[in-house]
């Protein structure tokens, strides 16, 4: 297999959808950051894979010590701890209200101009600061949550909270500060999180403190949570898809316990076909929604020997439009 090919195809098909992501519903969120975003939790990952940073920094080309200098810098700003240098000069700004351009790079010099320039080019172009004049005497001023109104991503909670509660059913049982690293949020805010999951029933907490789900469901049609359902099909299908390379062979051992198949199938209106075919999603939702309330009847009515396992099953669909090869009524050659 042709790793290097596979993960360039990976990459293509995940910045499509980051890039859909990112212009949903009209909001144009901000991308700049991404690059330093992909180099740092990568190297997060092959260092918990047991990868050394010096055959980690030779995997992306840097000398060591380059490499541990970005690592670091990357990790959370000079001038403001725990924080990345984005969100601290965006809080800045929105704390002084109007803050010159000069008092702002006061501010963060520990981190460089350069970069504390480039994160203000990036706020600014993302509509969440507004700036006035030019060079060392510009001013900024962040956007208000009216103005940002129902499309700021930054500064609505919409869909925190299912956010939270299928990190904690998937990773739980985790503490609160580890519930706040994952989604990126401070102590205080993190803790308004999950009172209000504790509140509602969606999580629990143990006497040790850390947090636990004992399900995640979010309804068909739900016009909130649908950012913690998108999180939960891409984690399933790359859980199951990092699963199956970790196995000797990549060849079917005949078990179909872990996975996946995709089947493509060529209809048009008035085929045959066509009815039986779209109706696959919704079929699967049914039987295995059905299946789903069985298992949970039966767990209610016995305790289980051992720890149990959670099997994961993830339907996926879409109907792509094909362009025609020929016109109609033209003929090949």
């Amino acid at each position: 297999m042709n790793v290097q090919v596979l993960i360039d195809s990976v990459v293509r098909q995940v910045t499509v959808l980051i890039a859909q992501l990112a212009t949903s519903g009209g909001i144009r969120s901000p991308v700049a950051h991404l690059a330093n975003q992909v180099f740092l939790e990568l190297a997060r990952e092959l260092e918990s894979q047991g990868v050394s940073r010096k055959v980690s920094a030779d995997m992306f080309g840097m000398a060591l010590r380059a490499y541990i200098r970005k690592v670091r810098r990357l990790g959370e700003a000079q001038s403001e701890r725990g924080r990345t240098l984005w969100q601290a000069v965006l809080d800045f700004v929105r704390d002084e209200g109007l803050a010159r351009r000069d008092r702002i790079l006061q501010r963060f010099s520990l981190d460089g101009e350069l970069e504390v320039s480039s994160v203000l080019h990036d706020l600014s172009e993302s509509g969440l600061v507004f700036c006035s004049g030019s060079g060392s005497g510009a001013v900024y001023r962040a956007a208000s949550d009216e103005e940002l109104g129902r499309l700021s991503q930054l500064s609505s909670d919409a869909g925190l909270d299912e956010l939270g509660w299928v990190l904690v059913y998937r990773n739980g049982p985790l503490t609160s500060a580890r519930l706040g690293e994952l989604l990126s949020k401070s102590t205080a805010e993190t803790e308004v999180v999950v009172k209000r999951l504790i509140d509602s029933g969606r999580v629990q907490r143990s006497a040790d403190g850390r947090l636990a789900a004992e399900e995640f469901v979010i309804p068909l049609g739900s016009s909130v949570g649908w950012e913690a359902a998108v999180f939960d099909h891409l984690q399933a299908m790359v859980q199951t898809i990092c699963q199956r390379l970790r196995q000797p062979t990549f060849g079917s051992d005949g078990s179909d316990v872990i996975g996946g198949s995709t089947f493509s199938f060529d209809v048009w209106p008035g085929h045959e076909l066509e009815g039986e075919v779209k109706a696959q999603l919704r079929d699967a939702r049914e039987r295995l929604g059905a299946l789903r309330k069985r298992v949970r009847e039966y767990n209610d009515s016995h305790l289980p020997a051992r720890r149990p396992l959670q099997v994961i099953t993830y339907v996926g669909q879409c109907v792509i439009e094909r362009e025609q090869d020929l016109e109609d009524g033209e003929a090949g050659t």
